[in-house]
């Protein structure tokens, strides 16, 4: 007799292959590259990017009442998915005209179009809510991956030329959409600050 899961799924190969399809499309945003730099030098990636914001929100996530701990994840984990196939912009390159917004939400539709129709709709559900944030857990996503990059920016080894002042106005309203998030918008600014000035941006060290 085949075992019943979670939702009332069989347990069979079909219920797992379809999945682990997903996640093995999935596995490409390791070679996707970002503009940011990590401490040794290296260009990060987009899965490592994403890696931290899930950081952040789990280090965090006791000062938040109320919150969806499951969906702010869920949110943090796929919001770049679509970048697969158009990779990333950097911010100082970005504009809100070039319909790339809507290419990338194709994108994600296609990487999810395999899975079954239920997890397929809540992870669209999660993924729309993300990019026009109306739910608390939106709000929390969108700040940390915000928080999590100018971060990287302060611990990077980056090129000489890098416009650390950039950072201090950026995203500001996506930061200042909580009293926590804007606690450490202001301290990350402040290191922000000091690498601005070519000094190191903790003083502490690791």
């Amino acid at each position: 007799m085949a075992a019943t899961l979670a939702g009332g799924h069989a347990l069979s190969e079909d219920v797992l292959a379809q999945r682990l399809a997903f996640v093995r499309r999935a596995n490409a945003m390791k070679d996707v590259l970002r503009s940011g730099y990590t401490g040794e030098g290296a260009r990060e990636s987009v899965a490592e990017h994403t890696w931290r914001v899930a950081l952040m929100a789990v280090a965090f996530a006791d000062l938040f009442d109320g919150i969806d701990m499951v969906e702010l994840l869920t949110m943090i984990l796929i919001h770049d998915l679509g970048e697969i196939r158009e990779g990333d912009v950097p911010a100082t390159q970005q504009t809100t005209d070039d319909g790339r917004a809507a290419r990338e939400r194709a994108d994600f539709a296609d990487l999810v179009a395999s899975l079954p129709h239920a997890l397929r709709d809540r992870l669209q559900a999660a993924f729309d809510d993300y990019r026009e944030p109306a739910s608390r857990e939106a709000v929390l996503a969108k700040g940390f991956d915000k928080l999590e990059t100018i971060l990287t920016h302060t611990q990077g080894a980056n090129p000489a030329d890098f416009d650390y002042r950039f950072n201090l106005g950026y995203a500001r309203s996506r930061t200042d959409a909580d009293p926590v998030l804007a606690s450490l918008r202001a301290m990350i600014d402040a290191a922000t600050q000091r690498r601005a000035e070519g000094l190191p941006g903790w003083e502490e060290p690791i």
